[in-house]
């Protein structure tokens, strides 16, 4: 009956009808064509990443090899391995110890991907970066930056335990300690970096005047 009572207005309003029936079908072939050119754009980028772990040159200087990730990551921007390869190109950069270098790619990772699945891990780069360069106010500002601002527990522990080495160098034995206690309670009891933030607190302790004593519970 609902056919019946369609009909006449169809016929009314053929024209229309098959003109907008054209468009949505052209707008899912283009969809459809989009969306499988994405993803091989996906998997091409996926096999570049793969195929340049597998045939990096035995030969090759850490430098370089930061390089070829870089490269990969700009053949293949917007894409899951593109990112991948451009954090793996920052993070050899900084193992080589080209900082200043390391420092424009981490950058370049959160302007390209501000919501990217290794956000966190860029902020935590850029600030190891300025601190490797001396730039020491800077870094402890990044350090903060992803204490207040990330969700990953570990990546908080860690630039804790970053700030906990910069105040124990610049001799704020005190904050020191707070921050090496935070990364005590807070990291795994077992794991090295709750091990090594306990063993700074007792040495700490004994640089400290008497009435100063800290001890961590794990």
């Amino acid at each position: 009956m609902f056919l019946f009572k369609l009909w006449p207005w169809f016929e009314a309003n053929r024209k229309q009808v098959i003109i907008g029936a054209s468009i949505i079908a052209a707008l899912v072939v283009v969809l459809s064509f989009w969306s499988w050119q994405r993803e091989q754009k996906q998997i091409y980028a996926g096999e570049s990443l793969t195929q340049l772990s597998l045939t990096i040159p035995p030969n090759a200087t850490v430098s370089q090899i930061g390089d070829l990730y870089l490269k990969v990551a700009s053949d293949h921007p917007d894409t899951l391995a593109g990112e991948r390869a451009l954090m793996q190109g920052a993070a050899t950069l900084f193992a080589a110890g080209r900082y200043d270098d390391a420092l424009t790619q981490f950058q370049k990772y959160l302007e390209v991907h501000p919501d990217g699945f290794l956000t966190t891990t860029a902020r935590l780069g850029i600030a190891s970066s300025l601190e490797a360069q001396g730039k020491t106010d800077a870094a402890v500002a990044a350090y903060q930056k992803v204490i207040g601002g990330s969700s990953d527990a570990m990546a908080v522990i860690v630039a804790k335990f970053a700030l906990a080495r910069i105040s124990e160098q610049q001799g704020k034995l005190t904050d020191a300690m707070n921050y090496y206690e935070d990364v005590g309670r807070a990291a795994s009891p077992n794991s090295s970096i709750a091990s090594e933030a306990r063993m700074r607190v007792s040495e700490i302790n004994m640089k400290l005047p008497a009435a100063q004593p800290a001890v961590i519970n794990p």
